[in-house]
């Protein structure tokens, strides 16, 4: 005779009925449970064994992890000794459905004997054993439906019995919190009063040592006032005395001197201390108007530039107008540096070209050709002012040639001793 196969379908309905209750009052304890089982642990253990049947049978049987798993709860929670279980151990069919469901889950040493033999004894008394195992599992929802219902009515018990607490603590706190507004309105009251009190004292006080102190300041400035008299009839005294004095002093000199002029026989003065200044100003303008005439050639800026060690330093913006003044900034700057290219190649002349961007906060990165240094001013510096810096730091003696229209900036290059050509004269060459 073939040996009945020990799977969870090839049991005996009471022995899987159990198997399954078991494995549904240990699932909240099982760790990694299924996907399917997840929710079904959350239910009541009546519920789960009701209504996640299938689920838990068919996890059971696909997923050998899981049997294990609920194996070690439910070994753990009966009073079998599951590793002493013998086959024998089956006596009543009640008996015989617990030990077989336990051995089958947690499949000891010999498991499949105990499973067999139960099984055995469950055919013999197939009736009895039904009704037993349906009267165990009557008597296991109606307990656990009692024990539920047990922990329900504590669960309330304790909640009620917290919210009781909390009210009486409530009232108590607010019982306690107006006695200390009570008491703290009170002691405020009484330490007002204090204050008051202290503010009158201070009040009164104050007001006799202000009068008090009225009638010092009166008394002191009278005092002042009676001095300041003295004092000013003293200084005029000493005034009329210093007055006579130096009255008698300059009588003498002017005495000595007439006499020192008739003795020398001196001439008078002829014109006046600002004829120097004036004479210098005419002379810088006369400069200026034969330098202006003179050095607008291009011929003659060429002349220049071909001295030994010669160095050119160039008004950006006032040459790129004088040149383009319809071109935009960036264009003129492109043209000018493009036309100096060639020319300080010929010439080998030093040269710097200053552009203004005083007003600007972004320096603009200009490529300059070779040979040519190409500087912006500072924000809040004009270029005029950084031409003048570079004249200034040149050794005297050198060959300086300044370009620019500017009359103000050719006239201090030239006052340095750099020579000033206008921006026609520097345009003529590069076109």
């Amino acid at each position: 005779m073939s040996q009945p196969p020990l799977t969870l379908g090839g049991l005996p309905g009471a022995v899987r009925t159990r198997v399954v209750t078991l494995t549904a009052d240990v699932l909240p304890d099982v760790v990694r449970l299924p996907p399917a089982l997840r929710g079904v642990a959350g239910f009541a253990p009546q519920r789960r064994a009701r209504l996640g049947a299938a689920a838990i049978s068919s996890a059971l049987e696909s997923d050998e992890e899981f049997r294990e798993r609920v194996g070690t709860q439910v070994a753990a929670r009966t009073s079998y000794d599951v590793a002493a279980l013998e086959p024998e151990a089956a006596g009543e069919p009640g008996d015989a459905v617990e030990l077989a469901a336990v051995a089958w889950l947690s499949r000891p040493e010999g498991w499949e004997d105990v499973v067999r033999a139960a099984s055995e004894r469950l055919h013999e008394r197939p009736e009895v054993a039904e009704r037993e195992a349906a009267e165990l599992a009557r008597l296991r929802d109606k307990l656990a439906d009692a024990e539920q219902a047990l922990r329900d009515l504590r669960t309330r018990s304790r909640a009620q019995a917290e919210e009781y607490k909390a009210e009486n603590a409530s009232l108590r706190r607010k019982l306690g919190e107006s006695r200390a507004a009570e008491r703290a309105s009170r002691d405020s009251a009484a330490e007002q009063e204090r204050l008051l009190e202290e503010v009158r004292a201070q009040e009164a006080g104050r007001s006799a040592g202000q009068d008090k102190e009225l009638r010092r300041l009166r008394d002191r400035v009278a005092q002042l006032e009676a001095e300041a008299a003295a004092d000013r009839r003293a200084a005029r005294s000493d005034r009329d005395e210093v007055t006579l004095r130096a009255r008698l002093l300059l009588d003498t000199v002017i005495d000595a001197a007439s006499g020192l002029r008739r003795e020398l026989a001196l001439p008078g003065a002829d014109g006046a201390p600002g004829d120097r200044v004036e004479n210098a100003l005419a002379q810088v303008a006369e400069a200026r108007a034969a330098g202006a005439s003179g050095t607008a050639s291009p011929a003659a800026l060429e002349r220049v530039l071909g001295m030994p060690r010669a160095r050119l330093i160039v008004d950006g913006y006032n040459v790129s107008k004088t040149a383009w003044p319809t071109s935009s900034l960036e264009a003129q700057r492109i043209r000018l540096l493009g036309g100096l290219a060639p020319l300080v190649a010929r010439l080998g002349v030093e040269t710097t070209v200053v552009f203004d961007a005083a007003a600007a906060s972004a320096r603009t990165v200009a490529p300059a050709p070779r040979g040519v240094k190409v500087v912006f001013s500072p924000e809040g510096v004009i270029a005029d002012d950084v031409i003048r810096d570079l004249v200034a730091a040149e050794p005297p003696g050198r060959v300086v040639v300044v370009v620019s229209s500017d009359q103000e900036v050719a006239a201090d290059v030239t006052r340095a001793g750099a020579r000033s050509h206008p921006a026609a004269a520097l345009v003529g060459l590069l076109s």
